[in-house]
C-alpha cells in the first residue's frame, strides 16, 4: 500500500483542462504575423521516393534565425506589459532560442541580456550578439547557465522567457501547425495521415498538438527523439529519465523536458517515437541531396523517423517540420561523406600488396576500368604492413552505387589482391 501510494503522489495529477487552445494558438498567429516568416510547406519528390511515403516539409529553417524558435519567442514577447518592456528580459540558451529571443527583443526596443554556458561555440555567441543582446558566459552546463540567469532575472528584475515551459511559448509554436493544416489539406487536397514533430523541450510537438486536436480531431500526431535523449518518451512511459551521449540532433538532445508540454502531451495521449543515430545523419543526408534543404540534427529528426519506422508511414501522407537549418558546416561534411560510405557510394578498401614496381598502377587501373574514382591513397610500407616485403594500401574510391562497387572489388579480386572493406 505504502509504494503504491509513493509511485501515485510522484506523478503529478492531469490538468483539468489543456493550458494551451486552438483559441490560443489562432490569437497568437495573429500576433506574430509580420514578424514571423510564413514558411513554405514543399513536397519533394524525390524524398518520397526514398521514404516511401508522400512527405510535405514545412520549411521553418528559413526564418530569419533558421528556426522555428522564433515563433514562441515573438509571441511571448507581444505579450509584455510596458513595465516588463522597460525592464528588458532573459533568456539562457545555446542555440536557437537565444538568437529568437535577441531578434525578437530588438525589433520590439527591449533590452535583452542571454545566458550562455562557457562552452558554447563562438559562432553562436557572436550570431546573439549580432541581434543586439548582451551576452553573458557563465557556468560548465546548461543547468548552471539557467540557474544564473534566474538569478539575474531576480537580480535586475528581468522577465525570464523560457525556451518551452511557458504557455504563451508553447502557443507561438503551435502556429506551425495551422500553416501545416492550411496548406496541407486545402483545395479538395488528399487529408494528411499524421504530423511529426521534433521533441527537444517539448514546447512545439505541444502546441502543435493542442492545435491540432482542435482544428483537425483523429489527425495522428507523433513526437520524435534521438535514440541517446529520449526524455519525453522516458517521462510519458513512466520510467527513469536516463539520457547522454554525442548526438548530431542536439538541438532536442534534452534531460529536463517542459512539465507544462509533458502534461500537454500526457493529457493527449501523443506518442514519441525513438529514432537511432543513425537515422538522424540519414535524414540530414536524404534533405541535403533531395530535397535541396540544409538541416541541423533537430530538424531532420521527423524525416529520420519516417525513414525508420516504414511499419507506421510507408504509403501514408504525412508533415514534418525541417525546424533549424543551423547545423555547422563541417559537421554537415561530415555527416554527407559517412552517409555515402553507408550507401555504397564510397568504398574504404584494405589491400596488403607486394611492395615492387608497377603495383599501384595496376591497382588503379583496374578500378578506373571498373569506372571508379580514386579521391584518397594512403600507402604504408614500415609500420602496418604484415612483412618487409609487402605494404598496406588504402584506397577511398568513389562510385555510382553498391553494384559498382562490387564490381571493382571483383576487379581487384581477380588480380589476386585480398580486399577488405572498412
Amino acid at each position: 500500500m505504502t509504494a503504491t501510494l509513493a509511485r501515485a503522489a510522484a506523478v503529478p495529477p492531469l490538468p483539468a483542462t489543456p493550458a494551451v487552445t486552438l483559441a490560443d494558438v489562432r490569437a497568437a498567429a495573429e500576433r506574430i504575423r509580420g514578424a514571423v516568416l510564413r514558411t513554405p510547406l514543399v513536397e519533394p519528390q524525390a524524398v518520397a521516393r526514398i521514404a516511401g511515403a508522400q512527405v510535405l516539409l514545412k520549411l521553418d529553417s528559413l526564418q530569419a534565425t533558421g528556426a522555428f524558435k522564433e515563433r514562441g519567442a515573438a509571441n511571448r514577447l507581444a505579450l509584455l506589459t510596458a513595465r516588463e518592456r522597460e525592464a528588458g528580459v532573459i533568456a539562457m540558451s545555446a542555440g536557437n532560442h537565444a538568437q529568437a529571443v535577441a531578434r525578437h527583443a530588438a525589433l520590439r526596443g527591449v533590452a535583452a541580456t542571454i545566458v550562455m554556458p562557457r562552452f558554447t561555440p563562438a559562432t553562436k555567441v557572436v550570431r546573439t550578439e549580432g541581434w543586439g543582446a548582451k551576452v553573458v558566459l557563465h557556468g560548465e552546463t546548461l543547468a548552471e547557465a539557467a540557474a544564473h540567469a534566474h538569478e539575474l532575472a531576480l537580480r535586475d528584475g528581468l522577465v525570464f522567457i523560457h525556451p518551452y515551459d511557458d504557455p504563451a511559448v508553447i502557443a507561438g509554436q503551435g502556429t506551425m501547425a495551422l500553416e501545416i493544416l492550411e496548406d496541407a489539406e486545402g483545395q479538395g487536397q488528399r487529408p494528411l495521415d499524421a504530423v511529426i514533430l521534433p521533441v527537444g523541450g517539448g514546447g512545439l510537438l505541444a502546441g502543435c498538438a493542442a492545435a491540432l486536436a482542435e482544428a483537425r480531431p483523429g489527425l495522428k500526431v507523433y513526437g520524435v527523439e534521438v535514440e541517446g535523449y529520449p526524455a519525453m518518451a522516458q517521462r510519458l512511459a513512466g520510467k527513469p529519465v536516463l539520457v547522454g551521449g554525442p548526438t548530431v540532433a542536439e538541438g532536442i538532445a534534452v534531460r529536463d523536458v517542459g512539465e507544462l508540454p509533458f502534461a500537454l502531451l500526457r493529457e493527449m495521449g501523443i506518442e514519441v517515437l525513438v529514432v537511432p543515430e543513425a537515422a538522424v545523419e540519414q535524414g540530414i543526408a536524404v534533405l541535403a541531396e533531395n530535397a535541396k534543404v540544409t538541416s541541423e540534427g533537430a530538424g531532420a529528426a521527423g524525416l529520420a523517423a519516417v525513414l525508420a519506422r516504414p511499419d507506421l508511414f510507408a504509403g501514408k501522407r504525412v508533415a514534418t517540420a525541417v525546424c533549424g537549418g543551423n547545423i555547422d558546416p563541417r559537421i554537415l561534411a561530415n555527416v554527407l561523406l559517412r552517409n555515402l560510405l553507408r550507401d555504397g557510394r564510397i568504398l574504404r578498401l584494405h589491400l596488403d600488396i607486394p611492395d615492387r614496381p608497377g603495383v599501384l598502377a595496376d591497382i588503379s587501373t583496374r578500378v578506373a576500368a571498373a569506372g571508379g574514382n580514386v579521391i584518397e591513397v594512403s600507402h604504408q610500407r614500415l609500420f602496418a604492413a604484415p612483412s618487409v616485403q609487402t605494404a598496406e594500401l588504402e584506397l577511398m574510391v568513389e562510385v555510382r552505387d553498391a553494384a559498382q562497387g562490387a564490381a571493382i572489388v571483383a576487379a581487384l579480386e581477380a588480380g589476386d589482391y585480398v580486399v577488405r572493406r572498412g
